[in-house]
């Protein structure tokens, strides 16, 4: 019988250009994570427990969020150096360096383009917009695999050297930097508390929705660069795009009009009251 034998240099990744490409992407994500965080922190709905520190410390030292952060994840990369280096890639040091000065920059576009006073339906839509960008920008970082942030890469070092679920220590260090956050006067708010402990949900829609494929067609071009390949997956990606958009609009419009009974005194009340059992 005869031996077929099949060719497949033609299905062998660039790996330069997939590099690349994905290292792109690590950066879209790190600005999505901080245009996400800028809506939460300029809504005053709270903002993650790590950069809520970082902010109430800057404030207090009279420095720059962005110069702040960077310090405090130079102290976190030295220990991730030191125990688990095989965390660390481009990506790590992208958000490291970029998202402190980039909540600053964004924070300063949305105070410009809206420089009035921050009302409660605002608040609302800042909270949901802050937390979709934000979830889908840590998705796409992740989704890349060119390293986590430092501050990501604590909980599994400790669960690597201790036999501590992982979950366990990433809520009791979440809620230490809480804790913190509250100490120094941080922008502590209910999203606060939703991205420490809800927002793997979203991160995980988004896995499932946007970031797998995306990488899928990254691969995809990387084994067959052309423009054909990527003309049809920037389609797809729209495609889904628009789907989630209208999907997410729906959903707005039908609790804007289940809140459309409420005054603002009666909105404010049921804000306050949350914040309270919370």
């Amino acid at each position: 019988m005869e031996n077929i034998s099949y060719d497949n240099s033609k299905n062998v990744i660039n790996k330069p250009l997939d590099f690349f490409l994905r290292a792109v992407m690590s950066l879209v994500g790190v600005s999505l994570i901080a245009l996400g965080a800028a809506f939460m922190r300029s809504g005053k709905v709270g903002i993650d427990p790590f950069t809520a520190m970082n902010i109430g410390m800057s404030n207090k030292l009279g420095i720059s969020l962005g110069l702040f952060q960077l310090l405090a994840n130079l102290v976190l990369f030295i220990i991730v150096l030191i125990f688990d280096r095989k965390q660390i890639g481009i990506g790590t040091i992208f958000n490291m360096v970029l998202v402190g000065f980039e909540i600053e920059y964004f924070s300063s576009v949305y105070t410009a383009f809206f420089p009035k006073a921050i009302s409660i339906p605002m608040m609302i839509f800042d909270a949901i917009v802050g937390i979709l960008v934000f979830t889908l920008g840590t998705s796409i970082y992740m989704s890349t695999k060119l390293g986590v942030s430092p501050y990501d890469a604590i909980a599994p070092i400790i669960a690597d050297n201790t036999h501590i679920k992982y979950q366990k220590i990433r809520s009791a260090q979440d809620i230490l930097f809480m804790i913190a956050a509250v100490v120094v006067a941080g922008p502590f708010g209910f999203m606060t508390i939703f991205t420490a402990f809800f927002a793997g949900s979203l991160i995980s829609f988004w896995n499932n929705t946007i970031s797998r494929e995306l990488m899928l067609h990254i691969d995809h071009f990387s084994m067959k660069p052309s423009l054909q390949n990527a003309a049809g997956g920037l389609f797809e990606l729209g495609r889904r795009g628009y789907d989630i958009v209208s999907s997410a609009y729906q959903d707005t419009y039908i609790m804007q009009k289940q809140m459309s009974g409420y005054t603002n005194t009666e909105i404010e009340e049921l804000i306050k009251r949350t914040n309270d059992n919370i």
